[in-house]
Parts: structure tokens; sequence; C-alpha cells
């Protein structure tokens, strides 16, 4: 069976939008090799809709660029789950519709690597809470950004959690692996 599991940059303080702006001051080899080997477990990547438009609208130009993740994320298998879009367009791209938690198992079940996830922090978080997330991979950086998205929200519930494996880089971020527990 296929493991589901979400890589995140995220701040001390929980934030998880536009790491474009925050991010890059703590990226270093050790950082790639953690996010290249999350890729290179993987044949699919589940995401929500507002990460799938923006990425959509972004990566598709970037085929060729000599950048790894643009190779990956325009070649990979991708899955959509979304109530609002009627079509995905990018190559390679599967709208889940209908009983969304039912076609994620569906799809755990078919033969290949892990289904991989980046960003889509509402789809995470409603994954954690179905019992339908495997993995949380957090790289979490050495920053408060103060404002922005979160992870977890005072409306969630409890989710317990197990850590697997926790490494701390030299810039201060420290990655942190959590299954659900029990």
């Amino acid at each position: 069976m296929r493991s589901l599991v979400a890589g995140l940059f995220i701040s001390l303080d929980g934030v998880t939008e536009a790491p474009d702006q925050w991010h890059f001051p703590y990226f270093n080899d050790e950082m790639g090799q953690a996010v290249g080997a999350n890729m290179e477990r993987s044949d699919a990547l589940l995401m929500g809709r507002c990460t799938y438009e923006a990425w959509a609208e972004y990566w598709p130009d970037k085929a060729g660029a000599d950048d790894p993740f643009a190779d990956y994320i325009n070649g990979v298998t991708k899955y959509v789950v979304s109530t609002t879009l009627t079509r995905a367009d990018w190559t390679g791209t599967t709208l889940l519709t209908g009983d969304t938690a039912t076609a994620i198992r569906d799809l755990k079940q078919q033969p290949g690597k892990d289904i991989a996830m980046s960003g889509s922090v509402a789809t995470v978080r409603w994954l954690l809470t179905e019992g339908l997330l495997d993995e949380l991979d957090l790289l979490v950086h050495p920053i408060v950004v103060g404002t922005g998205a979160r992870l977890f929200t005072d409306d969630m519930p409890q989710v317990p959690l197990q850590l697997l494996r926790s490494t701390t880089f030299e810039t201060g971020v420290v990655h942190l692996t959590y299954a659900p527990a029990g």
C-alpha cells in the first residue's frame, strides 16, 4: 500500500503561507537532500485547488529550465482535490471530485511509490482529521513570520501523532517526521 506524505515548510509560529518570502535564507544542501528524498520516494502528487491553480500557472513554463523540481512537478502524476474546479488541464493531472476520501483510499491501494503533498494546508488538515495522511514531514524554520495561513487552526480536533524522525540542520531548521499515533 502506498503512503500519503505531506511535506511542508513551516515557521516556528505555524505559518505555511508564502514560504518564498521567508524560507530561502535557510535552504542549504541538507534541506535539499531532505526535499529530494521525498521526491525520490514518490511517483504521484496530491494537492488542493489553491496550490494546483498557482502551480499550474507557474511550473509548466519552467519545463526544461535546468531545475530538478520543475522536471519533477511537470512529469509526476498529479491529483487535485476540489469541490469547485470543473477541469484540470495541466499535463498529467486528474481531478478528484465527489467522495474524495474514497478516491484517496483507492489511490493508496494502487501499486506505486508514495503519494506526496506540498502546500495545500487546508487539504493536509482535512486528511489528518480523516485519518488519511500517513506522514507529516515538517521543515520547521527558526523564524516567527507573524501572519499568514497556519497549518493548525483553532477549530481542528485533536489528532495524536508520533514522532518518527528528527534532525537539526546547520541553519537551525528542524526536520520532523510524524505519523498518526496508534
